[in-house]
């Protein structure tokens, strides 16, 4: 008998296993949100992020979807759910138009301290910097009224980025982006 199978066996030993699974990008995402408590999801749908939304489907029995008519109406939705509920808000929108929508809200959050996690599909990473369809720089566009935000470029990074995301959007002032001067 091998010794990973007498650790198993011995029910003094508390040997904890860990299994890694590979799962899409969307998945991990999911299971993310799902993980850090977020039981609903404001958004608008939309080319480059549609993967996450079909994978969505199998979740409705854990992650309660919103339907907005308008990213802006998913942002500001996305801040009035976290200041009644005391939880993160977490909206979901589309790259380029999509997410330049969120904008206005950000700000607002910003300014009103109040906690939220917008994911923002994008163009594929090997595309980033030629122009593509849709492709806007959201990092740049957004820094000025957030606390924090990441470019994803290998599905890998989703579950460190996203528990990064809740712990800022959870720590200190929320919405108040430390200055370095």
């Amino acid at each position: 008998m091998d010794t990973a199978q007498e650790t198993i066996q011995k029910p003094e030993a508390k040997a904890e296993t860990k299994i890694a699974v590979e799962v899409t990008g969307s998945v991990a995402l999911l299971e993310g949100l799902i993980a850090e408590g977020t039981d609903v999801i404001f958004g608008y749908p939309g080319g480059a992020i549609m993967p996450i939304y079909d994978a969505l489907y199998d979740y409705k029995e854990k992650l309660n979807h919103i339907l907005v008519r308008h990213e802006q109406g998913g942002i500001h939705a996305g801040q009035g759910y976290a200041r009644s509920s005391g939880k993160v808000g977490v909206v979901f929108a589309t790259s380029g138009p999509g997410a330049t929508n969120l904008v206005t809200g950000l700000a607002d959050a910003q300014i009103d301290s109040t906690p939220l996690v917008c994911i923002t599909g994008q163009v594929f990473a090997h595309l980033l910097g030629t122009d593509a369809f849709q492709e806007t720089d959201v990092i740049n566009i957004t820094t000025p009224v957030t606390k924090w935000n990441y470019q994803v470029t290998d599905a890998k990074e989703i579950p460190s980025v996203l528990a990064k995301a809740f712990y800022i959007a959870r720590t200190g002032r929320p919405g108040l982006k430390k200055r370095l001067s």
